[in-house]
């Protein structure tokens, strides 16, 4: 069967992660979370003081950069891959509201962005893929079969996040989630390196009210038609 590479792209909260594990797992593809890269470099950073309230020493983070190594390795038990940094399990460190605050401002860094695009772009060599982020179809692969631009509401997105952070046990209010969405909907769409935006080939899924399995059963079925398409 032809493999194809898939590249979802869209707004933070929008699911994006969830659809391309599922994805991935019935077609049989690799599944590549770009935005966990760019967490935990911006995890890196915090935890080397590089980056805090009125800390701004992101030069040394551009010098680490060589010295720092991402891995997925897959989690049988989980039924996806987690994400490593510098041989330490991070998926769940990278997930906090902190690393959110900040992983915008780390992800406008032209080296940054130039390291993880190489390293994206060499795991989707071989098509058989499914990789989301904010620049996927416009800059990583600008050729895949299939790009899905995925958005809803910020309300919904920021009720959303809210949800999953109290249930990681998280101490933080609707009002501070929704600030940090709109925040970051700013710097991704506004950054000089490779903004978040629209492809111009790609098939828009606003999912405000749709249930991830109305959400899945769209996306697979975009995927198939594009599979067996000669």
């Amino acid at each position: 069967m032809k493999k194809i590479t898939i590249a979802i792209d869209g707004h933070s909260s929008t699911g994006k992660s969830t659809m391309a594990k599922q994805l991935a797992k019935a077609l049989g593809y690799i599944y590549v979370d770009t935005g966990a890269m760019y967490r935990a470099i911006t995890l890196y950073a915090i935890q080397k003081g590089y980056i805090g309230q009125d800390i701004d020493k992101l030069d040394l983070l551009i010098s680490d950069l060589p010295s720092i190594h991402l891995e997925f390795r897959y989690n049988t038990s989980l039924g996806y891959s987690e994400i490593y940094l510098n041989e330490v399990n991070v998926e769940n460190k990278i997930r906090t509201l902190q690393v959110s605050s900040f992983v915008s401002q780390v992800s406008v860094i032209k080296e940054v962005r130039h390291k993880l695009v190489k390293l994206q772009k060499e795991m989707g060599a071989k098509k058989g893929l499914v990789m989301d982020g904010r620049d996927i179809g416009t800059v990583v692969f600008p050729d895949a079969q299939l790009k899905i631009f995925m958005t809803a509401s910020m309300e919904i997105r920021a009720t959303r996040r809210y949800k999953e952070l109290l249930d990681r046990g998280a101490d933080i209010s609707y009002e501070e989630v929704l600030e940090n969405v709109q925040q970051r909907d700013y710097l991704d769409s506004n950054r000089e390196v490779s903004p978040l935006k629209k492809a111009d080939d790609a098939v828009v899924l606003d999912n405000s009210y749709l249930s991830p399995e109305e959400q899945f059963q769209k996306a697979l079925s975009l995927a198939q038609d594009r599979i067996n398409t000669p």
